[in-house]
């Protein structure tokens, strides 16, 4: 599976973008398509993710109430709204997909399979 995420940019604190990642293909409905972000100097953080074959979302707390997580089965694609968004959402932000994931596994990066290639946000105060 290969996943395209763009939608990145240089926006002023609170500001909107909306990120998108498309999937070449889906291997099962109960797949699981998660955004993480990473910030210089720091860990790979789970932001939110959701299977394919629906469920609610499980976001961080860092961006609940901000951020919205959403997906169009039919163009393999998830999206990310991203609303009043703050100077420490400034990171690469990167889609991910996995297989068999639990629940209590979503937000462990090291259960996921197929990573993108990475999209920037920049949030400037």
């Amino acid at each position: 599976v290969q996943l395209q995420a763009s939608g990145g940019g240089l926006v002023q604190a609170g500001a909107s973008l909306r990120l998108s990642c498309t999937a070449s293909r889906r291997t099962s409905s109960s797949d699981v398509m998660s955004w993480f972000r990473q910030a210089p100097g720091k860990e790979r953080e789970f932001v939110v993710g959701s299977r394919w074959n629906g469920g609610s979302a499980r976001y961080a707390d860092s961006v609940k109430g901000r951020f919205t997580f959403s997906k169009d089965n039919a163009k393999k694609t998830v999206y990310l709204q991203m609303n009043s968004l703050k100077s420490e959402d400034t990171a690469a932000y990167y889609c991910a997909a996995g297989s068999g994931l639990i629940a209590s596994s979503l937000s462990d990066p090291g259960k996921y399979h197929y990573w993108g290639q990475g999209t920037q946000v920049t949030v400037s105060s």
